[in-house]
């Protein structure tokens, strides 16, 4: 009887043991499956993209440009600072700088490089090989030979155009200054997007039976130089959308004013600064649009399977203080269509 009373508390014991053990190894499981599950979202929280943002020059334009790519960015989930590493640099018009800071963001291996305009563009597609590079505000992306084509962009290169409705701005110009027979443009011999424009410029002209004086420039320098050379043989200017015409444009619109020649531009933020007119591109928006398409390949898209894009519209901006200062009327018309500002 004793014996069987010690036997039986030995396997009461022997089960205890083992009750107490099963659980214990339960619970030691489960907490390394939560560890590990909460590892796992940490990591994914914690991850930070790399991105790079170059900018050929600082103006009004490109900054706009630069907010909407950044504001498009967070709302995708990619904020500065949490989210996003953000690297952003400017040459201020060097071009050896725009060199320097494409090799630098190559060797960076930032996860997608944005290059604001056509010079910063060819300068990260030559140095960023194998990084994801979505462009920005490139006129001609195919004559720049960033991509073969439009809808058919380059293995790790894509982005959005800004190229400007020239035959409308042309037509613009025409509303305002009817008598207008010669048309100076101003522009940077250097770059290829400001050469595209003029021949666009050109064609559309002589449609009108308009004829145009180019007036070639190297440097924001030569811009106030470029305007007084040619103030005596042109009726009005058109600024195209060219980075060094537009850094410099108020010494290209104070020789205008004296002369009493009005200047149009192609986009509405140098109406803002003093032009007169403009069936300008919304680089805010340009901006946003190029924001969504750096965010789908930092979500796991590929740069050849997103075509390039051009801007999805244009709006008719008129600066109704510069109008008066030239001594023009705003054509009726236009009235209706047209965002006006002072």
């Amino acid at each position: 009887m004793r014996r069987a009373i010690v036997t039986s508390v030995a396997l009461s014991l022997v089960m205890l043991t083992a009750a107490g053990c099963s659980p214990g190894k339960s619970a030691e499981a489960t907490s390394s499956q939560a560890a590990g599950g909460n590892s796992q979202a940490a990591a994914k929280a914690e991850h930070v993209v790399k991105v790079g943002i170059t900018q050929i020059v600082d103006h009004p334009a490109l900054n706009s440009i630069r907010k909407g790519i950044i504001d498009e960015l967070a709302d995708e989930g990619f904020k500065d600072k949490s989210t996003m590493q953000l690297d952003y640099q400017n040459a201020q018009g060097d071009m050896s700088n725009v060199t320097t800071i494409a090799q630098q963001m190559a060797q960076n291996k930032e996860d997608v490089i944005i290059p604001i305009t056509t010079p910063s563009a060819q300068a990260v597609a030559n140095q960023a090989k194998g990084i994801p590079v979505v462009f920005a505000a490139v006129t001609d992306p195919v004559a720049a030979k960033l991509v073969p084509a439009l809808d058919r962009p380059s293995e790790y290169v894509t982005g959005t155009s800004d190229v400007s409705p020239m035959d409308k701005q042309v037509e613009l110009i025409t509303e305002f200054v009817p008598s207008i027979k010669k048309l100076g443009v101003i522009y940077n011999t250097g770059e290829v997007n400001s050469a595209v424009q003029v021949g666009m410029v050109e064609k559309a002209a002589k449609a009108k039976g308009i004829a145009v004086e180019r007036i070639g420039i190297t440097n924001s320098n030569e811009v106030k130089q470029g305007a007084e050379s040619a103030v005596g043989k042109v009726d009005a200017f058109l600024v195209p959308v060219d980075n060094t015409v537009v850094s410099s444009f108020e010494a290209l619109l104070s020789t205008a004013k004296a002369s009493k020649k009005p200047v149009f531009a192609s986009d509405s933020d140098t109406v803002k600064r003093g032009a007169v007119a403009t069936y300008g591109i919304d680089y805010y928006k340009m901006g946003r649009q190029t924001g969504v398409m750096a965010a789908k390949i930092l979500k796991g898209a590929k740069p050849g399977s997103l075509p390039v894009e051009t801007t999805k519209e244009v709006q008719l901006v008129i600066n109704k203080k510069t109008v008066q200062s030239f001594g023009l009327q705003i054509p009726e018309k236009l009235k209706a269509s047209a965002t006006i500002v002072e």
